[in-house]
């Protein structure tokens, strides 16, 4: 088979053993069916210290130039890390800095196997999360307070008048500070992202906070959200026949255990974060975690959900057999090239990425399987390592394109 052409996205290396898994996914599931076109950035931690972070930047710029890009999981340092690394600055995740700069819409979904049960046994369709990539205290100003004094929120506007003064609170002792932010123009972005996600997916949408305690902050969210949902939203949901709600965080974790799963649940930047790795947990691994950055102007990054798998690679490098689980990282390149495909109408490449995704299911409910996902199928089940995971996907993909009743170019 000739090899499917394509138009470039930009692609975003990581860190520790996904930097790997990386390499060994393109070589193996990549390169030998398409001519993989790619702006490389490497965003592993030692050149993001050597560049002093503008690699991210630029990588960031290559995702609003190219519309479509796929990220490796990147490690964000900490004081341990610098130490490790050697690095001159803590410096700040680069997904923050990605995401703010696209100003985008995070949607993670689990990737449903037959092999793999969801802990919770009425959740029989995926709970899709979308979260604010913007603001909270992932944009927060902190500060070690010291000891007595007054802490105030104070606004000052353009014109250099100051027309708010409030107290925050009147320390009589050392404390903790922080100021959080966030904008009407990007709330706005987030909410139309998710209603046009819930049409195109035809899904329910669910959006929580907790306006009841954050009489402002939290509120404005809600306000914003059922303006755009009444204005320009409404119609088109009840032509679709789904439904938009909203409702307090805490009864929307209520509802959701209590659910069948199959719809999508808004929330804001960091409730996100912590509830997309509940929902992937419960349906069985972090591993198995769909995550796409979907920015206002139509751009799309698309990566994996969990982690650079950090205690893997200390092994990896102590030359020790590792069974990490490939395949959110597979489904974050398959996703970034069926953007491609659909961009370009270049149906050839879109018809692999569903292809690929596919055997990759269809591999781990044959029986074949890394390590963490044999531990969720049962007592009764080996697992392979790495590699021998990503060859079998690789022959079982060579086996479906050779007897695939209508091959990628649309020929019986």
């Amino acid at each position: 088979m000739k090899k499917i052409s394509m138009n470039p996205i930009a692609e975003l290396d990581g860190d520790e053993m996904t930097r790997i898994l990386w390499q060994m996914i393109k070589e193996e599931l990549l390169l030998p069916f398409v001519d993989l076109r790619t702006e490389y950035y490497d965003l592993g931690l030692p050149n993001r210290d050597k560049t002093d972070d503008q690699v991210t930047i630029e990588a960031a710029n290559a995702i609003s130039r190219l519309q479509v890009g796929v990220k490796c999981a990147t490690i964000t340092p900490n004081q341990q890390r610098v130490e490790e690394y050697g690095l001159k600055d803590m410096w700040k995740s680069p997904n923050a800095t990605i995401r703010a700069m696209l100003d985008g819409t995070v949607f993670r979904a689990p990737i449903v196997t037959k092999t793999i049960k969801p802990y919770i046994p009425n959740w029989k369709n995926p709970i899709t999360i979308a979260r604010h990539a913007y603001g909270d205290i992932y944009k927060a100003v902190e500060y070690r307070v010291p000891g007595p004094g007054k802490a105030e929120l104070v606004f000052t506007g353009e014109d250099g008048r100051e027309t708010y003064r409030q107290t925050v609170f009147d320390f009589t002792s050392p404390g903790i500070l922080q100021g959080q932010h966030n904008r009407d123009d990007s709330i706005c972005h987030f909410a139309r992202n998710c209603f046009s996600y819930a049409l195109n997916t035809k899904q329910d949408l669910w959006f929580s906070t907790k306006d009841t305690i954050s009489k402002q902050y939290d509120q404005t969210f809600k306000m914003i959200f059922q303006d755009i949902f009444d204005r320009e939203y409404k119609t088109q949901f009840e032509s679709a026949g789904i439904s938009y709600f909203y409702t307090l965080i805490d009864d929307a974790v209520a509802r959701a255990v209590r659910s069948e799963g199959g719809f999508i649940w808004a929330l804001k930047n960091y409730d996100g974060d912590v509830m997309s790795d509940m929902v992937s947990t419960a349906f069985g691994s972090l591993a198995m975690m769909t995550s796409v950055l979907v920015s206002p102007s139509g751009c799309y990054e698309f990566e994996a959900a969990h982690g650079t798998i950090t205690r893997h690679y200390y092994a990896y490098r102590e030359g020790k057999e590792t069974s990490s689980n490939p395949i959110a990282t597979i489904f974050a390149w398959t996703g970034a090239l069926r953007q491609r495909g659909l961009l370009d109408g270049n149906t050839p490449l879109y018809r692999f990425a569903n292809l690929l995704e596919t055997v990759c299911i269809e591999t781990v409910d044959s029986g074949v399987m890394t390590k963490d996902l044999a531990v969720l199928a049962g007592p009764n089940h080996t697992y392979v390592n790495s590699l021998n995971f990503l060859q079998a996907i690789r022959q079982n993909l060579t086996t479906a394109l050779e007897t695939s009743s209508e091959d990628l170019w649309g020929n019986s």
